[in-house]
């Protein structure tokens, strides 16, 4: 009986404990799905050479994701109402970057309230591997609601 007892308590903290793990990694399942769609005939600039918008749910605004060529490679800015950053192919891979001042539409301090420092740290690298369109959308998609400080993901469903 001393054995089943132990068997059945090391299977609850085991359960547990993965509960916990899975909440611990900030993913939550509303952001699982999404959306991206081309946006075409749209004139934003000669150094614009893409845009598209990623949907998280159909009662909020779009986020934009627009590409630009640069010395490294492809930036994609991720602008939405109320924050903005870049994803970019840097030296050490494709990660995520404070938006360049010269491309800022939203003030640096609603941005720097809305996103989260560490995660931005954390985010710096996400791949060393070179990444095409695709596969950025993809990773964006998936890392930006883990970038978004808690109290702000409502921007994103």
């Amino acid at each position: 009986m001393k054995k089943l007892n132990v068997v059945f308590t090391l299977m609850v903290a085991f359960v547990l404990l993965a509960t916990v793990s899975t909440n611990a990694t900030g993913v939550s399942e509303e952001f699982e799905n999404y959306k991206i769609e081309s946006v075409d005939d749209l004139y934003v600039g000669k150094n614009i050479e893409k845009i598209w918008t990623l949907t998280y749910s159909v009662d909020e605004t779009p986020v934009t994701v627009l590409k630009r060529k640069t010395t490294f490679g492809n930036s994609y800015i991720v602008r939405s109402e109320h924050f903005e950053v870049t994803y970019a192919t840097q030296p050490e891979g494709f990660g995520v970057k404070k938006i360049r001042k010269s491309w800022a539409n939203v003030p640096a301090p609603i941005t720097k309230a809305v996103l989260n420092a560490k995660e931005m740290e954390n985010q710096r690298v996400i791949t060393p591997k070179k990444v095409d369109d695709e596969r950025a959308l993809g990773l964006i998609a998936s890392y930006l609601p883990q970038l978004v400080n808690e109290s702000y993901t409502h921007l994103l469903n």
